[in-house]
């Protein structure tokens, strides 16, 4: 059988480079036939290499434009949207317009459009596979009943680095602490999300948009150990959950072969060492960020695209050291008072995310940031 054609899109971030170790586990697999990057040309051409792509299809700084059109090259069977942040919208639109699998690590995408998201899904024929490995769990967990005898999906939380710990005690929090995660190995964006619980309340929103359940059924709970993954309650009082080590290739490798799993084991657990799993309530209070997406995601339309937008400018004054950790949440909850417009067409929430970005540097400005 013919190897698996993909498109890795952010190749030499976090994600786009565990993608590429596990196509070289598996050639007879998977063959890469599109890379893009952002900055890093010297990884990108060493990439570009080693797995035989041409020139002209390893595309650094490449324009939102050029990423949509890799999405939808014809002899493209997988993409892996693995681009940082709201660029990564339009490789998403345009894989599922093409009607390719679509192996999703970029999260803001299918959050901040996700009514004209589905829409293409709809209309291209397109099927996304998560690559979060939330969201994997859960759409493993998922395949156990059918929609009506799901009661409820919980998403788990590590808690990121200040567990435990008070607003007080955090408003003094420095760019070094608050990348330094306890369980994972990510980008320095999503790590300072996992570390305010944005990043779960985004996948919260994400959650209700690829599996169509409502935020009365979505619940988060904090697992420390990060060994469960995702569960799915049903109706009957049955709950599937899947468990692992933490290692993105196992999701990763399941989104590239789906429905198929791959026969090698990552993220195996030794069941005579581990010795506890723990869960407890997330602390809103001190982590309004989660509050703020729950809050988002039911007022729908744009809101969740301001949301996203106004966080990132948030996220990116705090990694230049402009503002306190603690004012994170304070940016994006101005920004919100923007209210939920509309979410009809790509321009629309284009908008919606500059309105979010301006309010959220006017933030800043009255910060003195």
């Amino acid at each position: 059988m013919a190897p698996i054609r993909v498109a890795v899109l952010g190749s030499t971030g976090s994600i786009g480079t565990q993608t590429l170790d596990v196509v070289t586990r598996h050639r007879d697999q998977f063959e890469v036939v599109a890379l893009a990057a952002g900055r890093n040309v010297e990884l990108l051409e060493e990439q570009r290499r080693t797995h035989g792509v041409a020139t002209e299809r390893a595309v650094a700084g490449a324009a939102e434009t050029q990423l949509a059109e890799l999405a939808a090259l014809d002899d493209v069977d997988v993409v892996v949207n693995a681009v940082v942040g709201f660029a990564g919208l339009p490789v998403t639109i345009g894989a599922l317009r093409a009607g390719k699998r679509l192996a999703l690590a970029n999260k803001e995408s299918l959050i901040a459009g996700g009514p004209i998201v589905n829409k293409a899904r709809a209309e291209g024929g397109g099927e996304i596979v998560p690559v979060d490995s939330e969201h994997s769990a859960l759409y493993q967990c998922l395949r156990s009943g059918r929609d009506r005898e799901v009661a409820k999906v919980i998403v788990t939380a590590s808690g990121g680095p200040f567990r435990g710990r008070t607003h007080a005690e955090l408003r003094d929090i420095t760019v070094e602490q608050a990348l330094a995660h306890p369980t994972w190995s990510m980008g320095a964006k999503i790590t300072i999300d996992s570390s305010t619980l944005m990043n779960k309340g985004l996948e919260v929103i994400e959650a209700h948009e690829l599996f169509g359940i409502d935020y009365d059924r979505i619940e988060v709970v904090v697992h420390p150990q990060s060994v469960v993954h995702g569960m799915v309650e049903f109706v009957d009082g049955a709950t599937i959950a899947q468990l692992s080590m933490p290692d993105m290739r196992l999701p990763i490798g399941l989104a590239l072969g789906a429905p198929s799993r791959l026969d090698e084991p990552f993220g195996a657990i030794d069941w005579a060492t581990l010795s506890s799993l723990t869960f407890e309530p997330p602390d809103i209070g001190t982590f309004r960020c989660l509050g703020l997406a729950y809050a988002a995601g039911r007022a729908g339309g744009t809101a969740p695209a301001v949301l996203s937008g106004a966080n990132e400018i948030a996220v990116d004054a705090f990694l230049q050291g402009r503002v306190a950790w603690t004012a994170i949440a304070d940016i994006v909850d101005e920004a919100l008072q923007i209210g939920a417009g509309p979410a009809d067409d790509i321009a629309d929430i284009l908008d919606a995310d500059a309105s979010a970005r301006s309010r959220a540097r006017s933030a800043l400005e009255r910060l003195g940031a």
